[in-house]
């Protein structure tokens, strides 16, 4: 796991509500992964053509399991996308909470 430091979180208004109408994934939902143990993160190489970016997978206070694709600004995250995980990236997530 790579441990993350940023300074807050950066919600462009054209994407803003574009995760919720989508896949009904609120910004708050989205913060919340970023404070909650297991955070997997790796780098989203194939789509990091003008800006690196990358996804997460992790957990809401209520137990919701997340995907979220980001890129850091100014260090704040700014969400690109988010949806639930798929089977594939849940067990991922299960592997590395058992390392824990």
């Amino acid at each position: 796991m790579q441990e993350l430091a940023f300074e807050g979180f950066d919600w462009d208004s054209g994407n803003q509500l574009k995760n919720w109408r989508k896949h009904q994934v609120s910004d708050a939902e989205c913060e919340e992964i970023f404070f909650n143990v297991p955070l997997v993160v790796a780098s989203d190489e194939k789509h990091s053509q003008t800006e690196p970016r990358f996804y997460a997978l992790g957990k809401t206070d209520l137990g919701r399991y997340l995907f979220v694709v980001y890129t850091v600004r100014n260090n704040r995250v700014r969400v690109i996308s988010a949806r639930d995980m798929n089977k594939k990236e849940r067990a991922r997530y299960h592997d590395e909470q058992k390392k824990i």
